[in-house]
Parts: structure tokens; C-alpha cells; sequence
């Protein structure tokens, strides 16, 4: 009766080393059958780390379509909530994930160290296990398609060896004003038409400053922008704490600020701000309750001691960042790293490489396949989508270089499979999760409980 009152969609029940194991499963089976439970998990007290309370435990977690409500579309009911705090609060009292002999979970106390001996697997082990950590996470076939849009070009006093927008290297990339707010809404619009759910807006400042002006036009656009269903995400140099305010009360729903490289390698890209910049830029946009987005560059001269450091400072974060963009360098001739020789290509290997042990230290954030994607073929960023890749930037230009346009990525779509996520809705709950799949343990004070999801 208790169980029928709670109306659940799993039960997980617990019995005695001696008690009677068949007439257990008979009579919890009779129940799962009687209220149209999806799942049904049991244990003995030995086989926890943890004595655990003799008594039933409702799972309140799972998502089952043989348990929603009538009058809920079963696509909300496999939704988790969009805000990722939200979201994350949902699973705060998780403790690991595994499924086909891999463990994962969310922690925030990585060593360099770990992550390096992640970084270094077998290729093939490597991908396996980001492979099975992303399904275990996430929908693979659900994809996020965001555009980026330059609202204002060149012109920037920053000196980072890779940026054709830095005023002082000679580029193709010409200095213009900002744009003006109907033209930005009009190319969101556009955005929208083609499938993008999420559009960015990027401008080459070292800082917003005393921009009073501009900000406000700013401000303006983003209005426009959420107004249209579309989730808005900005990335216009630091900010302060009251500016981030200000971009979320206007509706903004994640900001981008890369850290680009580990924090040794930081002062041969850039000399003109500092890694704590950064980092203060981060936090201020994390307290004003922004999404971040934050991720780096391949292909700056790098060791893979520097990429596994970037990763190492991400996942150490008070809170992974939402999303985390990994970007292949696009040289820009006229920039010291368009012209320096000695800096190497970066292959599909060294992407997925990347992006699987993204994936597998952080496996709630999105990781985004950024720029650098025109230079790979179909079966290349195939590769970056098993290993844990689960959004991209679409459209013809990625600020000043070339990126897929819509009609390419459309038909990449529908050869991998692969759906849009919608705007304002949270991601789907991974398939191997709703069906079972997946063996979750929950921690709760001195308590642990294990559940088959």
C-alpha cells in the first residue's frame, strides 16, 4: 500500500542475508506487475558496502513511460530539467555509474595525474570507455547545433599568437563596428530556420569595460534573441560581476571565456591578460547564475602535459562548466602561429583524443566539437562523436574562418542519426539509463544504496 501511495516508477528492495530469497522476488514481482512498474532491484544487506535500513526504497530519479502521468507528452516526461543546476541537484546524492565493465562519476578531486593516465590509454580503450561513459550520461543520438555570430570584428588590443581579430598582426580580417541590433536578429532568425537552438554572439574586446553603449546594445540583442525561443550565449572578453548580472537578468543563458591552454603553456599564447583573468571572468558569470562554457584550443604549440593540464584545471572547478568547447587551431596567416612552421597539424586523433577524455572526467557537460570541423572528413568527426562529442557550431563561419554551413551539417545529420536538441529543454535521459542498463550507486550520509536505473 505504501508503494501504491508513492506511485514509483523503480523499486529497489533490500531483505535479510536469511531471509527467504524466492519468496522475496515472487512477492515484489507481483507488486511491479500490479502498479506497472518499470524496474525492480534487490539485494541483500551483505552485498553493500554499508549496512542499509531494512525497508523498500522508492527511486524518485528515473523517468519510465509506462508511469507518467496522463496529460505529459512522454518527450518532457525523458527529459531532464534545462537549467543545469538544476539538473545537477537531481543527482546529488550519486555516487558512480557503470554499465559494460566501466565506472564513472562526477568528481571535482582529479590529479593531474589521473587524468594523464586516462589521456594516455590504448586508443581503442580509450574510446571504449569514453563511448560507454557518454551512454551512460547522455542520449549519443541527441546533438546540440549552436551558431556563432561575430557582432563585432577586429580591432582587439589583446595579443594572443593565434587570433587574426589582434590589432597588431596584419591579417585579412578587417576592423568593423558593431552591428546593429536589428541585423543581429534578423541573422538569429536565420539561425533558427536552419535547425540551431542556441545562438552565440562573439565580439573582439579585450573587456567590456566602460562600453556603456555598446552593452546596452548588447543587452537589447540578447532580449531579442531569448524572445525567439533560442537560448543565447555570449563571449565578449572579461567581465565583472555586475555586467554578468545584467546578461542574465536580460536572459543569457551561457557565456564562453576558453582558458585555451594549461596555465604553464598560458604566457607563450598570450601576454595581455592573465590566467586568474580568466578564471575571475568564470566565476563571476557561475555566480550570477550563467551557464559557462569554457574550453581550449589544439594546436598552439602545445605538449599533451599542456592538454591534460586544461582539462585538469576544468574538471577541478567548483562546478564543470556546462559546456566545454575543444577547438582545433585554424592558422590564420599574418598571426605568429599562422606563420611559425614548427607548430604541428592537429589530426582527428589528437581531437578525439581530447574530446573522449573530456567525456570521461566530465561526464555531465557537454562537449562541443568547435572550430576546426571543416578540416575533417564525415568519418573523422564520426570518430569525435563516439568518443563523446554532443555539440557543435553550425553555420558558414566561426567569427573570421570557415566552419560546415547548415545544408552540410543537415545531411551529416541524418547520416550519423542524429537529432537536434531543442531549445529551453533540458537533454534527453540516456537510453541505457530509462532502460535499465545502467547500475547507479547513491550515497546518503553513511548509507550507500544501489539500484539497477
Amino acid at each position: 500500500e505504501a508503494i501504491k501511495k508513492a506511485r514509483p516508477c523503480a523499486i529497489l528492495s533490500v531483505f535479510k542475508p536469511n531471509s527467504d530469497i524466492n519468496h522475496t522476488i515472487t512477492m515484489m514481482r507481483n507488486v511491479v506487475r500490479s502498479l506497472g512498474c518499470k524496474r525492480l532491484a534487490l539485494f541483500s544487506q551483505r552485498s553493500l558496502s554499508t549496512a542499509v535500513n531494512e525497508k523498500v526504497i522508492i527511486d524518485h530519479h528515473s523517468n519510465s513511460t509506462s508511469s507518467h502521468k496522463p496529460g505529459f507528452n512522454s518527450e518532457e516526461i525523458h527529459r531532464l530539467p534545462n537549467d543545469v543546476h538544476k539538473r545537477n541537484a537531481l543527482y546529488s546524492s550519486e555516487d558512480e555509474r557503470s554499465m559494460g565493465g566501466i565506472t564513472a562519476s562526477v568528481r571535482h578531486d582529479w590529479s593531474k595525474e589521473e587524468i594523464a593516465e586516462i589521456y594516455k590509454l590504448p586508443f581503442g580503450e580509450l574510446m571504449y570507455r569514453a563511448s560507454t561513459v557518454h551512454r551512460m550520461y547522455w542520449d549519443p543520438s541527441e546533438v546540440q547545433q549552436c551558431t556563432l555570430l561575430s557582432i563585432k570584428t577586429g580591432g582587439c588590443t589583446e595579443d594572443c599568437g593565434y587570433c587574426s581579430q589582434s590589432v597588431r598582426y596584419k591579417t585579412f580580417v578587417k576592423p568593423t563596428p558593431t552591428m546593429k541590433v536589428q541585423e543581429v536578429l534578423e541573422a538569429a532568425r536565420r539561425a533558427k530556420e536552419a535547425g540551431s537552438t542556441r545562438f552565440c554572439m562573439g565580439a573582439a574586446w579585450r573587456e567590456l569595460g566602460n562600453k556603456k553603449n555598446a552593452f546596452n546594445h548588447i543587452l537589447e540583442m540578447v532580449r531579442g534573441v531569448n524572445g525567439m525561443g533560442l537560448e543565447v550565449c555570449c563571449t565578449l572578453g572579461m567581465l565583472n560581476a555586475d555586467q554578468a548580472k545584467q546578461l542574465k537578468e536580460a536572459g543569457l543563458t551561457a557565456y564562453n571565456h576558453n582558458l585555451d591552454t594549461s596555465p604553464e603553456h598560458y604566457p607563450n599564447v598570450t601576454t595581455t591578460r592573465t590566467y586568474e583573468d580568466r578564471l575571475q571572468t568564470i566565476a563571476n558569470v557561475r555566480e550570477a547564475g550563467i551557464s559557462v562554457c569554457c574550453g581550449g584550443i589544439l594546436g598552439l604549440g602545445e605538449k599533451e602535459n599542456d592538454r591534460v593540464g586544461l582539462l585538469h584545471v576544468l574538471a577541478t572547478l567548483p562546478e564543470h562548466p556546462e559546456s566545454v568547447p575543444i577547438n582545433a587551431l585554424v592558422s590564420v596567416k599574418g598571426t605568429p602561429m599562422g606563420d611559425n612552421g614548427e607548430v604541428e597539424d592537429v589530426n582527428a586523433f589528437d581531437m578525439a583524443r581530447m574530446i573522449a577524455t573530456a567525456r570521461i572526467v566530465m561526464p555531465r557537460t557537454m562537449v562541443r566539437l568547435s572550430a576546426g570541423r571543416l578540416s575533417f572528413s564525415d568519418a573523422e568527426q564520426f570518430l569525435m562523436f563516439q568518443a563523446g562529442a554532443n555539440s557543435i557550431f553550425n553555420g558558414d563561419k566561426l567569427l573570421t574562418t570557415s566552419n560546415p554551413e547548415f545544408d552540410a551539417d543537415e545531411a551529416i545529420f541524418k547520416k550519423f542519426g542524429f537529432r537536434g536538441k531543442p531549445a529551453h529543454q533540458g537533454p534527453r535521459v540516456a537510453p541505457a539509463e530509462a532502460d535499465g542498463k545502467v547500475h547507479i550507486s547513491h550515497v546518503k550520509g553513511n548509507t550507500q544504496e544501489q539500484q539497477y536505473a
